[in-house]
């Protein structure tokens, strides 16, 4: 009887570290056959175009970044990569992106920015309102106007969404019409004028290129004769400050454009912002269980 007992007790203690050893096992095999994410995105960044200079900042991230090791950056253009961004988000499927804001694919899909730590990509800006110093002298209907100009990053974002079914010109002039309480607040109280000229001058990028068709049909509607010139950057800032042009709302400030701003300071004033929340940086779908660049992992 004594050792029938010891029998039993010594089987049932060797099927309990069987069932152990099992269940340790199969936590192994969990671990090892759970997919690495980044892996699954081929250690890869999905870019824009050659020589932007969010392309640059991704590689400055990547080399500076030690869970970056491997990485690479995929080059081609804006619209390739909303392309793969919106057949990822379709499929569910994990992906790290070129962002920025403001512009239409937070207003499309449910995107989120990923940490940056490390600050590779500065902190967040503004869309600010320039003018050439002399301007309030001489046309202070149009410096008001251009003073009260604000905007929500959100509603420009929803407005953008609309510009692949047109041109530009065309879905501001929808947004004025759809918006007329907001403009008679921008024009309240100011003077019309007959035909007074005046330039707006802004880098080449649609919601830049959005504001400143509101901001022209807010002005027409008082009377002035507006003309929007896109220029590069550096020209835009120059062209103020030697009077060739008047006005731009396509600062970035205080970071991207704070440079040029300092170099011709003397020349301008800063009417301050007319979109807050300004950012660039990388992003994922907000399915993907991630939230900081160093959520990421090395190549293998």
């Amino acid at each position: 009887m004594f050792n029938f007992k010891w029998q039993r007790l010594g089987i049932i203690a060797g099927l309990s570290l069987s069932l152990i050893a099992a269940g340790c096992g199969s936590n192994d095999a969990n671990s090892q056959s759970e997919t690495n994410v980044s892996e699954e995105m081929d250690y890869t960044i999905t870019g824009i175009e050659p020589g932007a200079g969010q392309t640059e900042k991704n590689e400055k991230a990547i080399s500076t970044y030690d869970n970056l090791e491997g990485w690479e950056q995929e080059l081609s253009s804006t619209g390739a990569m909303l392309t793969e961004l919106d057949e990822a988000i379709d499929n569910e499927e994990p992906i790290v992106v070129t962002a920025w804001s403001p512009h239409y694919m937070f207003a499309k899909w449910d995107i989120k920015y990923l940490e940056d730590p490390k600050g590779i990509f500065g902190e967040e800006e503004t869309l600010s309102t320039i003018v050439r110093k002399d301007l309030k002298d001489e046309m202070p209907e149009a410096y008001t106007v251009l003073d009260r100009l604000q905007w929500k990053l959100s509603e420009v974002e929803e407005a953008l969404l609309n510009v692949d079914e047109g041109e530009v010109e065309k879905v501001a002039q929808a947004w004025v019409d759809e918006n007329q309480d907001t403009v008679a607040k921008w024009t309240e109280g100011v003077d019309s004028v007959d035909g007074t000229p005046i330039e707006l001058v802004f880098s080449p990028w649609v919601a830049e290129e959005f504001i400143s068709n509101v901001a022209k049909v807010a002005l027409e509607q008082q009377g002035f004769s507006v003309t929007l010139t896109p220029v590069d950057p550096a020209v835009m800032f120059k062209s103020m400050a030697t009077g060739d042009a008047d006005a731009s709302l396509a600062a970035s400030m205080p970071t991207s454009h704070g440079a040029l701003y300092a170099e011709y300071e003397d020349d301008l004033e800063d009417l301050g912002a007319n979109i807050e929340g300004a950012k660039i940086g990388l992003a994922v779908p907000s399915y993907m269980d991630i939230d900081s660049i160093e959520d990421l992992q090395p190549k293998e």
